[in-house]
């Protein structure tokens, strides 16, 4: 098979960064699951590039049970003890604690709204946000959605929850489609929305 040419920048040299761009970036996620994780790993992105944080996926994976909020959520010392020491990770004690932290957080989402699938997406009114950036330069760090977020998410006592960070979760949860116009996965990202279910900007 024909290996696309056309990628945005940022995903076109390391393997493990192809493979995510290609079939994970952008794509809308309604799995809570799913979404604690990407709130996980762009808290730990913090300060460093997400790369490293991607190349770490299958221990973070391991060390906080599969993203399984509720079960993170009833850490404690001895399970800080146990990430700490861990070197599989991103070894950050105020990340670590940040996470159990919002696993807590997340749990009283839930039983608010029924799901946090549900809570995230109202920032974004359900639909995706379609852009049509050409470079990466266009590409913003956040916007009022993320800013809208971010503020919410600490009034709920959330940590790591800074408007930056919010739009990385929101591109990666595909509440953004923020492939450049050129990348061959722009097209297949939007036609996997569908028309009706997105919101076109310029």
């Amino acid at each position: 098979m024909t290996k696309p040419t056309n990628r945005c920048a940022w995903g076109t040299t390391d393997p493990q960064m192809i493979e995510y761009h290609d079939t994970e970036w952008g794509v809308p996620v309604h799995d809570d699951r799913k979404l604690f994780e990407f709130l996980v790993l762009d808290a730990f992105q913090a300060g460093v590039s997400w790369a490293i944080v991607l190349h770490k996926r299958e221990n973070f994976r391991r060390a906080f049970h599969n993203f399984n909020a509720r079960k993170v959520a009833k850490y404690g010392a001895k399970e800080t003890k146990r990430l700490l020491a861990d070197a599989g990770i991103i070894r950050n004690h105020l990340k670590i604690a940040a996470t159990i932290n919002n696993a807590r957080r997340f749990l009283e989402i839930q039983k608010e709204f029924g799901s946090f699938d549900k809570y995230i997406w109202s920032f974004v009114g359900g639909k995706p946000i379609v852009h049509k950036f050409k470079t990466l330069k266009q590409i913003p760090a956040t916007s009022k959605e993320s800013d809208a977020m971010s503020e919410d998410l600490k009034a709920r006592g959330f940590k790591f929850v800074g408007s930056t960070i919010c739009y990385a979760f929101m591109q990666a949860a595909g509440l953004v489609n923020d492939h450049t116009t050129r990348c061959f996965r722009y097209r297949q990202v939007n036609r996997s929305i569908g028309r009706s279910g997105n919101r076109s900007t310029n």
